[in-house]
């Protein structure tokens, strides 16, 4: 935590953050930074979806913990947000077994520079439908629920939809995913509702546009199991020099998605979509990226799970965005290499230009330098993250026994000088040697 820091272990019940450490409440489990209380320092929003909450299992809770000069969780006591605390639409809901609040998150500030969060809550039961999701934006004094069939936002609330399972943001825009979304009848077809910060008549973020696969416009066709929209990231998009930075891409992963290659469908070997979102609100697709389309590494292979995390930046965001400055990071866990079954591999594009133009195959061992050789099980691509600077991986199936965090700088990959990829693991430059599956989250 930044320069000259020693690092930190931030658990429940230590330092700066509530509550205390229980069996299987999966902290960590979803984490997005944030300067939240605007003092120059970043803090780390953190989910614990998997907390009891008195007697209630599983109804999750979210924690921000604060940064400093000495580092996280060094200075003032932790914020919680809790169903039945707080403010607003927290205050006024209840916590519920297997609610899951905090299984997804996005943080970040608004173009007029508020800090907000956005926490999914996907297993939230609506009255008698279960499994119907929620989400929660929480900025300054609002705190507000998104769900469909409310305050104007399309769709309806069904039964195990999981809205909320992914979320994103950016400056001008939020948007919220919807794996199993049902089409007509067809099932867990998934989509996205796409959102503006700013507030309408009903006080929540003003919906922009609800869309799927069978939206005109849209590449492809609604299928079952396609989980369009389990993965979702945002970023700021500046189209032209005139253009402000309030237009936004959406990357939209469905792992799920059948591939036909020589006239046979290759189940969940999977697909992206990516979106444009103006300012203005019109949305339009920018690009469709799956292994079969022209010069793009790999082929798409039954079980890939192409997709299955996506994770795109602007490096240049006050600049007119350009193909080497407007980046995606692919996660494909179930990709085989070689002989080694699910290994997984990460897969690196433009966002502007043809997908195979200048995409990046990123195994153990290959030229962009991330150390090691393709293990079994390894499911390489369940954790990543697009900075600035550099493309975060993190490996926590192996092949060390505790899992490890790699950073590798991202002119590994864009034509850059191959450069030393960072590499943390418990038991190393000062990580405590405890734990397992480090790296399952990284930011």
């Amino acid at each position: 935590y930044g320069n000259g820091v020693a690092p930190s272990e931030v658990i429940q019940g230590g330092p700066g953050v509530g509550g205390g450490p229980e069996a299987k409440d999966g902290f960590g489990s979803a984490l997005a930074p944030v300067d939240y209380n605007a003092d120059g320092y970043t803090d780390l929003v953190v989910g614990t979806p998997n907390e009891d909450i008195g007697s209630v299992a599983d109804a999750g809770l979210v924690q921000v913990v604060y940064g400093s000069p000495a580092g996280l969780g060094k200075g003032r006591g932790g914020t919680t947000f809790e169903q039945g605390k707080g403010t607003g639409a927290l205050l006024g809901s209840v916590s519920e077994a297997k609610d899951y609040m905090g299984f997804s998150l996005a943080a970040g500030n608004t173009s007029a520079g508020d800090p907000y969060i956005l926490i999914g809550a996907p297993g939230e039961d609506l009255e008698t439908t279960v499994d119907a999701g929620n989400a929660l934006y929480v900025r300054g004094d609002t705190s507000v629920a998104i769900n469909q069939g409310k305050d104007d936002l399309p769709g309806a609330a069904e039964t195990g939809d999981q809205f909320g399972y992914s979320v994103a943001g950016s400056p001008g825009h939020l948007a919220i995913g919807i794996p199993n979304e049902a089409i007509g009848t067809v099932a867990k077809t998934g989509g996205i509702q796409i959102l503006k910060h700013d507030l309408n008549a009903n006080k929540i973020p003003t919906p922009v546009k609800s869309l799927h696969q069978d939206t005109e416009g849209i590449s492809g066709a609604a299928e079952a199991n396609d989980l369009f929209g389990k993965a979702l990231s945002m970023t700021s998009y500046r189209a032209d020099a005139a253009a402000t930075d309030r237009d936004s891409v959406i990357a939209v992963g469905s792992p799920g998605e059948a591939i036909t290659v020589a006239d046979a469908d290759r189940a969940n070997a999977g697909r992206v979509v990516n979106l444009r979102v103006t300012a203005a609100g019109a949305v339009s697709e920018l690009q469709e990226i799956q292994q079969e389309k022209a010069d793009v590494t790999g082929t798409s292979e039954t079980g890939d799970r192409f997709g299955e995390q996506v994770s795109v930046v602007n490096t240049s965001p006050r600049s007119v965005g350009t193909a080497t400055t407007m980046l995606l990071a692919v996660g494909i866990p179930g990709e085989n290499e070689g002989t080694a079954v699910d290994s997984g591999a990460v897969q690196t594009f433009s966002l502007i230009g043809a997908p195979g133009a200048a995409d990046r195959w990123i195994v153990p061992g290959s030229a962009a330098g991330l150390p090691g050789v393709p293990g079994a099980g390894e499911l390489l691509g369940t954790s990543i993250t697009a900075t600035a600077t550099d493309l975060y991986i993190g490996m926590p199936n192996g092949p060390g026994a505790r899992g490890a965090a790699h950073l590798m700088p991202w002119s590994n990959v864009t034509g850059g000088a191959v450069a030393p990829v960072t590499t943390y693991e418990p038991g190393k430059d000062g990580l405590p040697a405890v734990g397992k599956a480090f790296g399952a989250a990284i930011q």
